[in-house]
């Protein structure tokens, strides 16, 4: 098999460690029946342990040389369809659309799913259930969590590894909160699950890393598309000049008649603080 040199460009390192291994797979709780999308698989590692414990894992992997390998790697789970390898930039794939490609659309093929409706309730839709569970370059870590938090089929959970110090950020709290935090808390759960040294990759990377687990992913803070875009667009102005007060930065938004906004800033408030702003 052909050693494959990692890529700097595709943010490409590694994971070597048994024990992250294993407390990935153990924060993911993965059951026999769940569907797995796995994001960078790099050569496998993590691969290998999500076919020990899932029902499906689908894979997908940008880098052609890696798809290669992992293909002859794994070329038995591939033709029993426990895995279901694709080359494509995850940041192009609509979740919805590749499952209905890779696992159909009837609800009579084993795989677990659940219907929704939109924020009107005007119509039901058939959605799939799954988790993300992945060691994802960390130069899109911000891309993916905005693209599968925010869309329409999320994640019943994530499972990521990131850099520690951007994992420190999304659950910090008591006046250190960040858009970044919010936009996670928004939709889920999160908490640091382990702390992982850079040594435990290959080759290893100038920093630390962190597995982070977002857990009860949903919208059960919006009750409208409208309601979610208002807060969106409150979070965004708020955060767009740190140094300012609240108030100067949404004064042309909305008009903060109490005083307790008068002399606070952003990363002050908590989600609770920002859900009341966008009701206003």
């Amino acid at each position: 098999m052909k050693i494959h040199k990692a890529k700097k460009s595709l943010g490409q390192n590694f994971l070597k460690s048994e024990p992250a291994l294993k407390a990935i797979i153990n924060a993911g709780e993965i059951k026999s029946d769940d569907v797995i999308l796995e994001i960078g698989p790099g050569k496998g590692a993590l691969t290998k342990k999500l076919l020990e414990h899932a029902g499906t894992v689908i894979a997908i992997e940008k880098d052609r040389e890696l798809f290669a390998l992992l293909q002859e790697k794994f070329a038995e789970e591939i033709k029993n369809k426990k895995l279901i390898l694709i080359q494509e930039d995850i940041l192009e794939i609509k979740t919805q659309s590749l499952f209905e490609r890779t696992l159909g659309r009837s609800d009579g093929d084993g795989q677990r799913k659940f219907s929704t409706e939109n924020f009107r309730g005007e119509s039901k839709k058939t959605l799939r259930l799954y988790k993300i569970i992945a060691n994802i370059p960390y130069n899109i870590t911000g891309a993916i969590l905005k693209k599968f938090l925010t869309e329409e089929n999320q994640p019943e959970k994530m499972v990521l590894m990131v850099q520690h110090e951007v994992a420190k950020r999304i659950v910090a709290r008591d006046g250190s909160e960040s858009i970044l935090s919010i936009s996670v808390k928004a939709y889920g759960d999160p908490k640091i699950v382990m702390k992982v040294p850079a040594r435990y990759f290959s080759p290893a990377p100038k920093v630390d890393s962190a597995i982070i687990a977002i857990n009860n992913i949903s919208r059960k803070n919006f009750n409208s598309t409208q309601e979610e875009e208002k807060f969106w667009e409150i979070v965004k102005t708020g955060f767009a000049h740190k140094r300012k007060k609240l108030s100067g930065n949404l004064k042309s938004l909305i008009k903060l008649t109490d005083e307790k906004w008068k002399n606070i800033r952003a990363e002050e408030l908590k989600l609770s603080d920002w859900l009341e702003l966008s009701k206003n």
